[in-house]
């Protein structure tokens, strides 16, 4: 037996009744009531909600190439803070993660943070530009792993090349995540196309632009026999294209982030650069269509789309200012506002969308495990009475661009443990 022991006593185990954890080296070695605290480290977790590590199919980290805005360290302490033990990586780097050294440079700086697994994504195609498929065997056969393969902040817009990569991943069980944008309806556009951004006179993003890539992809998707993911749906319309294809048995997933759970495009009226992201905020319609099927699991995961910029690109005009939102810190705190405490889901179901799916949609080994004895301690303790307003300047990101600045929101991660180890204790980074 190891002599790092932690035990964590009384704790709601996915929501459940009370019990004790105890954590033996990198392992749980028991789940029960009125465990023996010999020789160990003591959690009073006093009725506080223990859920699976958190995993994150959709994470910008930026490094290499935009360190001003996140590097693996800054954005896997976040990620801990908000009680993430993994996190993918997006490509869109510079340079483009689209060959087996940058994949593998960047799992070697979240290994050497410590604080979660970093797993890089690569990219679907040469520099993200849409022509020729990328080396999608060798970052796969390299140390990193890769399954996980997209253009995120652009769209495979050409059907050939999305089936050939749709192809070539089946072959070793990958998946293709595809950011749904067609670039000829969306050019030029700023946000939602609707009411406000007609009242507003900015440029309208059509629901459109995105279903149609969705159904497009989940044809292709269906044809090959490959998996392809939908990343942030955001349009009710999406919904019922991913219900449809899901009913048809075909291998098709999707995410949503926090922020379309609960913001809308009317917010926008207020011209502030740190409501635009990509794809734009919606209606309260399309908001009740995601929320409704994150419950009823046509949507399968939570993904946070994290995505710092210094300040310079957010606290400037609206056209000039870049799309994307952070969200690592706050992810379970919006989950809980929109989706439990309003009856939507139970504890058991946020351990199922934002740990267990996103695992094994990334085939993520060691993550994404029960609460059981054998099983890694990868491991995150929520105080879900605690209610607080959101203040960035105590962020552990490099960026302040979050949308829920003064916000009033429920659920504080308390502590994070990756394989025994303590990433945050008493709601700080260890």
């Amino acid at each position: 037996m190891s002599q790092h022991k932690t035990l964590i006593r009384g704790a709601k185990v996915l929501g459940d009744r009370a019990q004790d954890v105890l954590i033996d080296g990198a392992t749980i070695a028991e789940v029960g009531q009125g465990l023996d605290a010999a020789g160990a480290t003591v959690v009073e977790a006093d009725g506080q909600i223990l859920l699976p590590g958190l995993v994150d199919l959709h994470t910008h980290l930026r490094e290499p190439g935009r360190e001003d805005s996140e590097t693996v360290l800054t954005g896997t302490r976040a990620a801990a803070v908000g009680g993430f033990t993994a996190v993918h990586a997006m490509a869109n780097t510079f340079p483009v993660a689209d060959t087996a050294g940058v994949v593998e440079q960047v799992w070697r700086l979240g290994a050497e943070a410590g604080y979660c697994d970093v797993q890089p994504v690569g990219a679907v195609t040469v520099g993200l530009e849409g022509k020729q498929l990328a080396e999608l065997g060798a970052m796969h056969e390299s140390a990193a792993g890769v399954t996980v393969f997209s253009d995120d902040g652009k769209c495979v817009h050409d059907a050939v090349i999305m089936r050939r990569a749709l192809e070539y991943v089946k072959a070793f069980d990958g998946v293709v995540a595809q950011h749904a944008q067609e670039p000829r309806l969306t050019e030029g556009a700023q946000m939602n196309e609707g009411v406000v951004s007609a009242e507003l006179g900015l440029g309208g993003w059509p629901a459109v632009a995105e279903e149609s890539i969705i159904a497009r992809d989940v044809l292709l998707a269906a044809h090959v026999g490959s998996r392809v993911h939908i990343c942030h749906l955001s349009t009710a319309g999406s919904v019922e294209i991913v219900r449809w294809a899901k009913s048809k048995g075909w291998n098709v997933t999707a995410e949503v982030t926090p922020h379309h759970l609960l913001l809308t495009d009317d917010l926008v009226r207020s011209y502030d650069p740190v409501y635009k992201v990509n794809p734009p905020l919606r209606t309260e319609a399309d908001v009740a269509a995601l929320r409704e099927a994150l419950a009823d699991g046509t949507i399968d995961c939570v993904a946070t789309d994290h995505a710092p910029h210094p300040h310079e690109d957010k606290d400037c005009e609206w056209g000039a200012a870049a799309m994307g939102m952070v969200g690592l810190e706050t992810a379970l705190s919006v989950v809980q506002n929109t989706m439990v405490d309003s009856g939507l889901i139970t504890w058991n179901q946020v351990a199922e969308r934002m740990s267990f799916r996103p695992a094994e949609i990334g085939r993520l080994a060691g993550q994404g495990r029960p609460i059981a004895a054998g099983e890694p301690a990868n491991l995150t303790l929520l105080d879900s009475a605690y209610r607080g307003q959101v203040d960035p300047v105590h962020f552990a990101s490099r960026s302040r661009n979050t949308p829920y600045r003064g916000r009033d929101l429920p659920g504080r991660v308390t502590h994070t443990f990756l394989r025994g180890r303590a990433t945050v204790m008493d709601g700080n980074l260890t």
